[in-house]
């Protein structure tokens, strides 16, 4: 990233109207017209997103990028020029330059006088087997397209920071040396990369905000990378220090968040509440990115199917083990056995119910293998062959299938001089962007000090630990991360001494066997703990009931432990069901 321009003083209002394929569609309009705003991003990018835009350009190679973002232009692209907002998006996926044409079509019928570039070299040759193979870049090729006039940025896959720090370094510049300033940016994007994730959504307290319709996030950066988190006025939810809390927990690992423009260090953050839907961040350390770059592969893992069988009042554990009977007997007669077979009770029943769904358990039958035909038919038909001759009550929650493919998300690295990075500039020049020539390969950071334990402040009460805590938890590949944090001095205290990794597989057995590594970042008040192979082969591979580890943190906030009553008494979290 070079420097692009004089360094200006004033704050830069990056706003965000997108947080995956998929959201909110109206956002686009509400943030357009509902403040102030110098650029506004979109993140539509994701791991399983590349896998489903691999798919789509299988079938239609001009294909390949987010549609639903070229949909929302037909309003915004209008509201955006009057209101002299550049957009910046990695809604380009796998073809940013069909998706640049595209937004200058749409330009030109709607009569909108606006400069498009587009941002491209992250698609790299894909081995033999995928679908794709990109790496993530960074900001520098937005920052070029931006000083060179571009209204609306549209990306391949780069890193979701990436749309923070390219405007910001347009707009400040900044070099690749100012670290730092980078770095506080990396951190402001990571806050608004989940849209309404940074203003309430998916909040562990969420009991004591209006989250009807939370507004989409804000920040306001300053020259030095601080930042200010916002929200427009007038828009639900909250931007609190533990929404904030909770986002910069989010899919992160150590203290080290590397990036292809800087290593922010999350131990350094620190947050003040500024005022009603106000937080700084401020005190971000930043250093030199990794020599390398990171690159996601997705490929085809097989076939898989699923048929869920629903159990009714009493005996539900001999049900279960009887129509388990039946369909293995059923497999073993079939030719076409599925490689692998799985199969998960939850008892979600409950004794003497006054509804019938209440008085049912959900029986969940998963199979794959690399022939469609073993989790097709075979699976399908010893299904449907059991319904008048097994468990009384016997019924599925919907007629089985075929099956359908699913995908695997893997992740490499390679050399950064060896990844093109390249600014297709409004007037159609290409502009190559060097990785910075300073870098410092990731290592681990130094385990800081834990705070000093309590002293003994007397009984304890067996309750949740969310009555104490919060908790985000998010998906990496085949990992699972799942981030807790205390809202007071004493509660980290206890927190920080009481959760070990050991307390941690203790309170969720499906990770008793797995590697699990803590991370403390005692700025936060918080603890991440990283679970490796949680989720298998990813989101794609619908390896577990929750893919994506969405709930993993508010299954640990519902595990009860003892807690000293005195910090139950402080809590100022909302009372949940026990």
């Amino acid at each position: 990233m070079t420097p692009t321009g004089p360094r200006r003083t004033g704050p830069l209002r990056i706003g965000n109207a997108s947080g995956f394929y998929g959201d909110r569609f109206d956002a686009v309009r509400e943030m357009l017209t509902g403040g102030p705003l110098d650029v506004l991003t979109g993140d539509y990018l994701a791991e399983l997103t590349m896998l489903i835009l691999g798919r789509s350009r299988l079938k239609d190679p001009t294909h390949g990028y987010a549609t639903t973002f070229l949909r929302q232009l037909e309003e915004g692209l209008g509201l955006a020029h009057e209101r002299g907002v550049k957009i910046v998006t990695n809604a380009g996926g796998l073809n940013p330059a069909g998706l640049a044409d595209a937004v200058r079509e749409l330009a030109q019928k709607s009569g909108v006088p606006v400069r498009v570039a587009h941002v491209e070299g992250d698609s790299l040759p894909v081995p033999e087997g995928f679908l794709t193979a990109n790496a993530y870049l960074g900001g520098a090729g937005i920052a070029a397209c931006l000083t060179a006039g571009a209204d609306v940025v549209v990306t391949g896959r780069v890193t979701d920071a990436a749309l923070v720090t390219g405007p910001a370094a347009a707009h400040f510049g900044w070099g690749p040396g100012d670290h730092d300033a980078l770095a506080g940016a990396v951190v402001a994007g990571h806050v608004l990369e989940c849209g309404t994730q940074a203003t309430g959504g998916n909040y562990s307290f969420f009991r004591g905000h209006d989250l009807r319709r939370p507004g989409f996030p804000v920040a306001e950066i300053h020259a030095d990378g601080s930042s200010v988190i916002t929200k427009h006025d007038g828009t639900g939810g909250v931007v609190d220090i533990g929404t904030v809390t909770a986002q910069l927990l989010y899919e992160t690992g150590g203290p080290r968040y590397a990036g292809p423009d800087v290593t922010a260090r999350l131990d350094t953050v620190r947050l003040a509440q500024e005022g009603p839907d106000r937080v700084r961040i401020s005190g971000v350390r930043g250093e030199a990115p990794p020599p390398t770059l990171k690159v996601g592969l997705n490929r085809l893992g097989g076939w898989r199917n699923e048929v869920v069988f629903v159990l009714t009042g009493l005996d539900i554990e001999a049900k279960a083990q009887l129509v388990k009977d039946q369909f293995t007997e059923a497999l073993d007669r079939s030719r076409t056995r599925p490689a692998e077979v799985r199969w998960e009770l939850a008892r979600t029943d409950r004794a003497d119910a006054d509804t019938e769904e209440r008085a049912c358990a959900l029986l969940r039958l998963v199979v794959r293998d690399q022939d469609p035909e073993a989790v097709g038919r075979a699976v399908s038909g010893a299904a449907i062959e059991l319904a008048l001759g097994s468990y009384p009550g016997f019924h599925v929650t919907a007629p089985p299938g075929k099956g359908a493919p699913y995908g695997v998300f893997e992740a490499t690295y390679v050399p950064a001089g060896e990844v093109p990075h390249v600014a297709v500039l409004p007037d159609g020049r290409r502009e190559s962007q060097e990785h910075p020539a300073r870098t410092q390969p990731l290592r681990e950071a130094a385990e800081p000090p834990l705070p000093e334990p309590l002293p003994f402040s007397g009984p304890t009460r067996t309750a949740p630990l969310g009555r104490v805590a919060g908790a985000r938890s998010g998906d990496k590949g085949g990992d699972a991360n799942v981030g807790v944090w205390a809202a007071g001095d004493d509660a980290w205290r206890w927190l920080a001494h009481e959760l070990t990794v050991e307390r941690f597989r203790e309170l969720l057995p499906e990770t008793a066997d797995l590697t699990v590594v803590r991370h403390v970042l005692p700025n936060l008040r918080a603890l991440n703990f990283v679970v490796h192979g949680l989720l298998g082969e990813g989101v794609a591979a619908q390896h577990r009931f929750d893919p994506q580890a969405k709930a993993v943190g508010e299954w640990l906030r519902s595990r009860h432990l003892p807690i000293p009553v005195s910090l139950l008494e402080a809590a100022h979290a909302p009372e949940v069901n026990a």
